[in-house]
């Protein structure tokens, strides 16, 4: 059975909580966290949160556009790609991956066999070739291979993913009756960080903590709001000490990290992305980086389907 796309736009806000966790006292201030991991749809939630948020504007319209079949990348352990692989099959749409890494296969990791399992048809490239991903000759080869598609690019990030991403701010804003003072959130492609910060439009601070390393992170994000007629914004910051070596990449103690922050809360979180993000979060508290008194908004933006990925429950 396959879903209309009303789905995507009909939903409640998701909730919208103070955290209750011993660190927010001592610093003094007010931590709420906004859960889009309670948004989802189709398989095992895969299709969840910021991926929910990115795609909907692109699912409408790709059905508007006449397409029946999306196209998109990811590495291994893509949250990215068995949300597209659970969207597709929630709403009968084919679906293709084109994965980094000729020699992995669908039984490669379980978010790879999932993303299998929802029909998704994988295809595996090298590194170089991955590097190739938006070149229209290279894209071309797949349409040739494939049929014609809606393209989705790697994260799910364009201008449509900003657009449904951009909403944040005015559902948060209704929920609290005011805007935070800070918002906080991980950070992948940037499409969510981008689209947050054009919904804001210079209201508020954005502190944005990278699942990956490297510098050109802050180049990326800068051009996407150019890209969106927003690079006069400049109330965001990279936080950029908290990626563990680079994405999907953890050690002990951030693993640890994981299992007493649901401990303590009754919150899951994700290795790749959100688990970096209160990891840093609760750092920057320890650290006194905030003004007393603040009031601080940070985003869950899903992706608990990874869990698996990593072997944890």
């Amino acid at each position: 059975m396959t879903h209309g796309l009303e789905e995507l736009f009909e939903h409640a806000p998701t909730a919208l909580d103070i955290l209750d966790h011993p660190i927010t006292k001592p610093a003094e201030v007010q931590l709420w966290i906004k859960r889009d991991d309670q948004l989802f749809l189709g398989r095992a939630n895969a299709f969840c949160g910021n991926k929910w948020r990115k795609m909907a504007y692109n699912l409408l319209a790709a059905r508007e556009q006449g397409f029946s079949k999306l196209l998109t990348f990811g590495g291994a352990f893509s949250n990215h790609i068995t949300a597209v692989a659970a969207a597709g099959e929630h709403f009968g749409l084919e679906t293709i991956g084109v994965i980094r890494g000729e020699e992995l296969n669908a039984q490669s990791n379980d978010s790879l066999q999932f993303a299998s399992d929802c029909g998704m048809q994988l295809h595996f490239i090298s590194r170089s070739d991955y590097r190739k991903k938006y070149m229209p000759e290279f894209l071309d080869s797949f349409r040739r291979t494939y049929g014609n598609f809606y393209f989705l690019p790697e994260g799910g990030t364009n201008d449509l993913a900003l657009k449904g991403c951009a909403v944040l701010a005015a559902e948060i804003e209704a929920q609290l009756g005011f805007q935070p003072d800070y918002y906080c959130l991980s950070m992948g492609t940037g499409g969510t960080a981008a689209g947050l910060i054009s919904g804001l439009d210079g209201k508020s601070r954005v502190l944005i903590f990278p699942a990956l390393k490297g510098d050109f992170l802050k180049l990326e994000l800068q051009r996407l709001l150019h890209d969106a007629g927003m690079n006069h914004l400049s109330n965001w910051d990279i936080i950029s000490d908290f990626h563990f070596g680079g994405y999907a990449k953890m050690d002990a103690a951030l693993l640890e990290f994981i299992y007493q922050f649901e401990q303590n809360t009754s919150i899951q979180l994700d290795p790749i992305y959100t688990a970096k993000l209160f990891y840093g979060l609760f750092h920057l508290l320890e650290a006194g980086y905030f003004p007393k008194g603040s009031r601080i908004v940070a985003i869950h933006t899903g992706g608990l389907q990874g869990r698996k990925g990593f072997g944890m429950a």
